[in-house]
C-alpha cells in the first residue's frame, strides 16, 4: 500500500495514510465497540477510509453472525452498521474515494449492484455521513457548520434520522461532567436536533438518492 500520494500533499496537508496492520492493531484496543452494530465512529481526518472500512467489516461480520438467518434483518442491520460511521476530510478526492470504498465493502458483503435499493440507500447515507470539510474549524468546505445525522433503527424496516451540529455534539462530555454548571440539566434540554425526520425505509432512502434530495421531514 502506498502511504503517500504525493510529497506536495504531505507538505500542504500532512497527508500520510495509516497502514492496514496498524489500523487493525488500533481497532483491537476497542474490539468490543467495533463489533457492536450501532456504536458510532467518527474519523475527523478520514482520508480514503482505512479506519472506517475496517470498522465496517467488523460490524458486518457481527451482523452476519447475529442475523444471518434472516435476509430482511441482515440487510437492515447492515445498513445500520454503515449509518454508524462518520468521516470528515479536507481533500475532495479522498472524500469521494472513501465513499467508494465503504460502498464497495457493503456491496461485497451483500452482493449488491446499483439497481438494488440497499445499494442506493447506502449511497445516500454516505453522502450525508461523509463531509468534505475541516474538523478543527467544524465547517464544511463551503464554510457552513458541519452537521451529522443520528440514525436509529426503529425495527420493522424503519429508520429515524435526527440532525445535530457538530460543535454542539462536542460539548456533550463537558455538559455531563458532575461539576458542570449544567450537570443538573437533562441532555434533551441542551442537545436538541436542528431537524428531525419522519421514519423512513430503505426504499425512501433509495428514492432520496435517486432524486439527489433530502428525504422530506
Amino acid at each position: 500500500m502506498n502511504l503517500v500520494k504525493s510529497k506536495q500533499r504531505v507538505a500542504d496537508h500532512g497527508e500520510v495514510f495509516t497502514p492496514p496492520w496498524m489500523v487493525e492493531a488500533m481497532l483491537d484496543l476497542v474490539e468490543a465497540e467495533t463489533e457492536r452494530i450501532d456504536s458510532r465512529f467518527l474519523e475527523p481526518a478520514c482520508g480514503s477510509g482505512n479506519f472506517l472500512v475496517a470498522v465496517l467489516r467488523r460490524k458486518l461480520a457481527a451482523v452476519k453472525l447475529r442475523y444471518g438467518r434472516s435476509n430482511f434483518e441482515r440487510r437492515h442491520f447492515g445498513l445500520l452498521a454503515l449509518m454508524s460511521l462518520y468521516g470528515i476530510e479536507l481533500l475532495a478526492d479522498n472524500v469521494a474515494e472513501c465513499r467508494v470504498n465503504l460502498l464497495a465493502t457493503l456491496s461485497g458483503a451483500f452482493g449488491l449492484d446499483a439497481s438494488d435499493e440497499l445499494y442506493r440507500a447506502a449511497g445516500h447515507v454516505l453522502d450525508v455521513n461523509l463531509v468534505h470539510g475541516d474538523a478543527l474549524a467544524m465547517q464544511t468546505h463551503g464554510g457552513k457548520p458541519i452537521t451529522f445525522a443520528e440514525w436509529g433503527y426503529l425495527g420493522r424496516g424503519k429508520y429515524q434520522r435526527r440532525d445535530f451540529k457538530l460543535d454542539v455534539l462536542t460539548q456533550s462530555a463537558a455538559f455531563s461532567a458532575e461539576d458542570s454548571l449544567f450537570a443538573h440539566v437533562g441532555r434533551h434540554e441542551l442537545f436538541t436536533p436542528i431537524q428531525a425526520y419522519e421514519p423512513m425505509s430503505i426504499g425512501d432512502l433509495a428514492a432520496a438518492a435517486d432524486s439527489h434530495e433530502e428525504v422530506p421531514s
